[in-house]
């Protein structure tokens, strides 16, 4: 290589793969979540984190964003509200084609009242609610944070939901939902690895700075939100999870948790250190090819997990700030939400530092979703 001037443009970082974009958000608040269904359907969701949120949940219909169910859904009154929607953070397509939403019950995650938390379910052939499971001050704590949901229908009468909680001020751990009963109960209460990592072996880097807490006056602080991405295996024998704060991501048995006469220490036994995943993730997904999805914030990118162990990347990219959610669509594309996360006031000594559009973007993938059911 020569010391010749240089007369063209500096080399820059490369994308990898192909991003296509699906809808830019021009203006209104951030999203987290993202759910395609059978059909194409797309529905995302704004959770209540400061911004000026008039619909927490959305459909995209002809590239705008319309309140879903409905209006009178999105206009909570109160944040034990059990017939309107709190603050929701994240929604799922399940393998029946239903549309299932879980709200927080937490707007600028303040202590959670009982009819906040639930899980509803909206049928998409009729666009109407059918079932609400409000969760109980037991298993939805006042400083439970509900992330993120997985499904498996084979299971009991109704199937079962897996839940994270990723509380950043109280416990951490999994939430399991019996769909037919409504019956929740916790588990991995407060197990080492539902929790963030602390600073002294783990600092989480996003776009060349460390990822930290940065009020306008004080000390930074680590992030300390724990139990985030969540993932059901394509045979749904292993639910993996993963807190926000750490590269190590970590598998259970799903049975073991939704059999309620094994004892809490029997679970944790089951727990598997599935290693470090080469980033910290906000969201993790699976397809019906065996491979694991996950989002990496600290790279902008997504990154796999293939059946053999193997990691490869999906997606790179300088648009990818802070990639969020993702859903595997039946149309053979995985779906992601980027809503620079990172670029909020709190992160930021109390300057907002984000930019319009925020996006939604799909990457081809050649596999469909995990339909257990």
């Amino acid at each position: 290589m020569t010391d010749s001037p240089s007369h063209g443009a500096q080399p820059t970082d490369r994308p990898f793969g192909e991003l296509q974009t699906v809808h830019t958000f021009t203006d209104g608040p951030m999203p987290t979540g993202v759910s395609v269904s059978e059909s194409g359907r797309i529905f995302v969701n704004f959770p209540k984190w400061g911004d000026d949120v008039r619909a927490t949940v959305a459909e995209i219909r002809d590239g705008e964003v319309v309140p879903y169910p409905d209006a009178a859904w999105n206009d909570a009154q109160g944040m034990d509200d059990a017939t309107a929607l709190v603050s929701v953070q994240s929604i799922v397509v399940d393998p029946a084609d239903r549309l299932w939403i879980l709200d927080t019950g937490s707007p600028l995650f303040q202590p959670t009242e009982r009819g906040g938390p639930k899980l509803v379910c909206v049928d998409l052939a009729t666009d109407s609610v059918v079932q609400t499971i409000v969760f109980e001050p037991d298993v939805a704590l006042p400083t439970t944070y509900l992330n993120d949901v997985r499904f498996d229908l084979r299971q009991g009468e109704g199937g079962f939901a897996y839940i994270t909680d990723s509380s950043d001020q109280g416990p951490n751990g999994l939430i399991v939902v019996d769909l037919a009963s409504g019956d929740a109960w916790r588990r991995l209460h407060d197990h080492p690895s539902t929790k963030a990592e602390q600073p002294q072996t783990f600092r989480p880097v996003v776009e060349g700075r460390i990822f930290m807490e940065r009020p306008e006056d004080g000390a930074p602080k680590q992030v300390a939100m724990g139990a985030d991405g969540i993932a059901i295996s394509s045979d749904g024998e292993r639910i993996w999870y993963c807190p926000l704060v750490s590269r190590t991501w970590y598998s259970v048995d799903a049975a073991a948790l939704r059999d309620r006469s094994v004892g809490d220490d029997e679970v944790a036994a089951t727990v598997a250190n599935e290693g470090d995943k080469g980033g910290a993730s906000d969201g993790l997904e699976t397809d019906d090819a065996g491979r694991i999805y996950l989002t990496d914030y600290e790279h902008n990118a997504i990154l796999r997990r293939l059946p053999d162990g193997e990691f490869e990347t999906v997606a790179h990219d300088p648009r990818l700030i802070w990639p969020d959610t993702m859903s595997v669509a039946a149309d053979g594309h995985l779906y992601v939400t980027a809503n620079q996360l990172n670029r909020q006031a709190q992160y930021n000594r109390g300057e907002d530092l984000r930019e319009y559009p925020y996006s939604l973007f799909r990457v081809a993938i050649d596999a469909g979703p995990v339909r257990l059911k």
